[in-house]
């Protein structure tokens, strides 16, 4: 019998927005990790795939944070560098870091202690999974998902984050009146963010003109710095539940 090969970038019959690479951790990333996880970490049983989110598996924010409190997920946290900033100035809000990358929660980890965060939770899950399995329906104040992979080639971007189901996704988690932002520096994801969220039932700009202003709430980092440099465009979207 053949053997069948194994596409890491799917899950189940669902592409999914990454390709989970093996970076190696610096030698205090992985003390942090060993050290630290028990407190960030949201301990989340997998299912099939090694991000996916076990079937009748759901978290509690109430219970995970140990308050009631706005809630912030951020998808693709990175290094963490926005949702440190929100966090540590955003004292009275929860905040819940989504990234498939062990070094950037690592490292995000090590700023947290240094800034004694306890509103701040990690997630090392697929964030689609996470929003519609693990999280309760209408627990969610914002979702941000800033320069998520453009998958730049004409066949991956089926791969790309934002799309008809992953609004409807949104929508479940999100209250009646939270926000989905978005920013990206790819003119065409742009583009295609807009037309997906327009279209998308129970959601309404919550913006005017062609593009949402800059959310001041977003730290400018290098990659944006970079992206700007490089004569790309940043555009931001802001779209709240209906």
């Amino acid at each position: 019998m053949p053997h069948k090969s194994f596409d890491p970038t799917t899950f189940r019959d669902k592409p999914v927005s990454f390709v989970r690479r093996s970076g190696r951790m610096t030698p205090s990333q992985v003390r942090a990790w060993d050290e630290h996880r028990a407190k960030y970490v949201l301990d989340i049983p997998h299912g099939a795939a090694a991000t996916s989110v076990a079937d009748g598996v759901t978290g509690d924010p109430e219970q995970i944070f140990g308050r009631r409190a706005p809630l912030v997920v951020e998808i693709g946290s990175g290094q963490g560098h926005a949702i440190l900033h929100a966090a540590e100035t955003r004292r009275d809000t929860d905040f819940l870091a989504i990234e498939v990358f062990r070094a950037g929660l690592a490292r995000t980890m090590i700023r947290a202690e240094l800034a004694a965060l306890d509103n701040l939770r990690l997630a090392e899950v697929n964030a689609p999974e996470l929003l519609e399995k693990y999280l309760p329906e209408g627990s969610v104040d914002e979702i941000w998902v800033f320069f998520p992979d453009p998958w730049k080639k004409e066949r991956h971007k089926k791969r790309r984050l934002v799309s008809a189901d992953f609004a409807r996704i949104a929508h479940r988690a999100l209250r009646p009146g939270g926000v989905l932002r978005l920013a990206t520096d790819w003119e065409d994801y742009a583009e295609q963010m807009r037309d997906v969220l327009d279209a998308a039932p129970g959601f309404e700009r919550d913006f005017a003109g062609e593009w949402s202003d800059r959310f001041d709430g977003r730290v400018l980092t290098a990659f944006e710095q970079k992206g700007a440099e490089k004569g790309r465009e940043i555009r931001d979207l802001a779209y709240r539940r209906a």
